[in-house]
């Protein structure tokens, strides 16, 4: 792949190379666009998912999928540059606002706006959806490890 990528990215191995997350820990499993600045991902909630209590996606796992969304967004960045993507940690949560939970089965798709990436901190507007209605949105900063 390069520049030319073609959306929606699917290959859930290709999309976990992009994290520093690994099995049973990735929230994040599709690339569905991306552009300067703005990347939206997806994941389909399944029953084996650890985050999953009586069929319906936790608060917990909302916010990691959130999270990891930010650290695709970063790990895509670095693949384009053809860079091995870092590690980043959630630096501050200024607000989260969740809606509403995703049940089993059903896909949230996450778009993440960066407002401001400076000397290894971004910034970020997060929405996430399921079928087109907002589910939860927030901000957040994240910070890469050096």
């Amino acid at each position: 792949m390069d520049n030319s990528a073609v959306f929606p990215i699917i290959d859930k191995e290709f999309v976990g190379k992009l994290i520093p997350q690994k099995f049973p820990f990735v929230m994040v499993d599709k690339v569905l666009a991306f552009a300067e600045n703005e990347i939206t991902s997806g994941f389909t909630i399944l029953a084996e998912n650890i985050f999953v209590e009586n069929m319906v996606f936790q608060e917990s796992g909302l916010i990691e999928h959130m999270a990891q969304s930010v650290a695709l967004y970063t790990g895509y960045q670095f693949y384009l540059k053809q860079e091995p993507a870092p590690t980043g940690y959630i630096g501050s949560i200024k607000s989260i606002e969740i809606k509403q939970l995703p049940k089993l089965g059903q896909e949230i798709e996450t778009t993440v706006n960066v407002l401001q990436e400076f000397m290894g901190v971004t910034l970020v507007d997060i929405s996430s959806k399921v079928n087109n209605v907002e589910i939860a949105r927030g901000q957040m900063k994240t910070v890469l490890a050096h």
